[in-house]
C-alpha cells in the first residue's frame, strides 16, 4: 500500500492525512473548497488544525479522479448528510480498494447507517468503518490514541490495521459494523446533552447519571437493531462517549452549551462553524426508537429541545420525575 485517498478536508480528514503522511504514504485529499486546498498545498496548514504542520507528501485537490483513481485505500471523511451524494460522484473511479468510513452519523431520510449507504451506491464495495475516541486535534499532534476498524471482511480489517497502526495510533479490529457505527453516531447526542448540563452548572452527579443512562439507551437501541451489547462498552461506545462528553474539542458538547445558554439553533450552527452531527443524529435516534419500540427518554427530551422548544431546565425535570424504574 502506497497511495492513500482521503475524501474530505475537515479536521478529521486532515488529521488522518497527517498521521498517514508521517508514516510515509503518498496522501491525496479531496476538498470541496479550493481555498482549503490552497491552504494545505501552499501554507501546509489546515484552518481547523492551526497548530499542526502538514507533511510535504500530502497534496489536496478539488477533483475526485486525481484523488481516487490510483489509490490503494479510500478514507471517506465527510459529514454524514453528504455521504451518499459524494460517493455517487467518485464511485466511477473505485476499483477494488477498500472504502473506510470515518464519519459518525446516520442518513436522516432513510435511517440507514453510512455503511449501508455506500453499499447502496457501490454494491461490490469492500467497506470498513473507522471509529473510536480520537479528537483530530490530538491525533494531528501524535497524542497516543486507540481506535477500531470494523468490517465483515476480516482481511480488510487486518489490512487496515497493519497499514495505519504505529506507536501513536493503536488499532483494534471488530466485525460488529453496526455496533461501531451506532456507538459513534449516537454518543454525539449524549455529548450534546452533556454540554447543556455543563452550561446549567448541574454538577458531576448529573453528568454521571446522563452518561450512564445515555449509554444504556444507546446500547438498548443497538441490541434491538442487531448489534452486540459488548461493543457499546468498548472504545467505540463508552470510550468515544467519554471523550466527546468531556472535551472542549467536542463540537457537539459546544453546541449543547450554546443551547443551554439560550441561543437558537441557527445561531449555534454559525457559532460552532462546522457540521454538528448530533443535531441530525437526534432526529435519527428519535425515529429509530419509535421504529424499534425502544424507550429512550434522554433522546426524546433532546429531540423536544430542538424541535418543540422544550426548555433545558424543564427537560431535566421531565427526566427526574419519570415513573419509578428498576435498573
Amino acid at each position: 500500500m502506497k497511495n492513500i485517498a482521503i475524501i474530505g478536508s475537515g479536521s478529521w480528514g486532515v488529521a488522518l492525512a497527517i498521521h498517514l503522511g508521517r508514516m510515509g504514504y503518498n496522501v491525496k485529499i479531496w476538498s470541496f473548497l479550493k481555498e482549503e486546498a490552497d491552504l494545505i498545498n501552499i501554507q501546509r496548514k489546515c484552518k481547523f488544525l492551526l497548530e499542526a504542520d502538514i507533511p510535504e507528501n500530502i497534496k489536496c485537490y478539488t477533483e475526485y479522479k486525481t484523488v481516487v483513481e490510483d489509490s490503494d485505500i479510500i478514507f471517506h471523511v465527510t459529514p454524514s448528510k453528504f455521504t451518499r451524494n459524494i460517493v455517487r460522484q467518485y464511485k466511477e473511479y473505485v476499483k477494488n480498494q477498500p472504502i473506510i468510513l470515518c464519519g459518525k452519523g446516520m442518513e436522516v431520510n432513510t435511517l440507514k447507517s453510512l455503511a449501508d449507504v455506500v453499499a447502496d451506491e457501490i454494491p461490490s464495495a469492500r467497506i470498513g468503518v473507522l471509529s473510536g475516541p480520537s479528537h483530530a486535534e490530538e491525533v494531528s499532534m501524535c497524542v497516543p490514541t486507540a481506535i477500531v476498524i470494523a468490517s465483515l471482511d476480516e482481511e480488510l480489517c487486518n489490512e487496515v490495521q497493519k497499514a495505519i497502526m504505529n506507536e501513536n495510533l493503536r488499532v483494534y479490529t471488530s466485525n460488529d459494523v453496526l455496533g461501531v457505527e451506532l456507538g459513534g453516531a449516537l454518543k454525539n447526542i449524549i455529548a450534546f446533552c452533556a454540554g447543556i448540563v455543563a452550561e446549567l452548572k448541574l454538577g458531576d452527579n448529573t453528568f454521571a447519571a446522563l452518561a450512564t443512562r445515555g449509554l444504556c439507551e444507546i446500547s438498548n437501541l443497538g441490541v434491538a437493531m442487531g448489534a452486540k451489547k459488548s461493543t457499546f462498552y468498548g472504545l467505540t461506545g463508552l470510550g468515544d462517549l467519554l471523550v466527546t462528553c468531556l472535551s472542549e474539542h467536542s463540537r457537539n458538547r459546544k453546541a449543547g452549551r450554546l443551547i443551554g445558554r439560550g441561543l437558537p439553533l441557527e445561531k449555534v450552527k454559525e457559532e460552532v462553524g462546522m457540521v454538528i452531527e448530533s443535531v441530525d443524529n437526534i432526529e435519527v435516534a428519535y425515529q429509530l426508537s419509535k421504529k424499534y419500540n425502544v424507550e429512550m427518554p434522554i433522546v426524546e427530551v433532546a429531540y423536544k429541545i430542538l424541535h418543540s422548544n422544550l426548555e433545558p431546565k424543564k427537560a431535566i425535570l421531565t427526566l427526574m420525575t419519570r415513573t419509578k424504574k428498576s435498573e
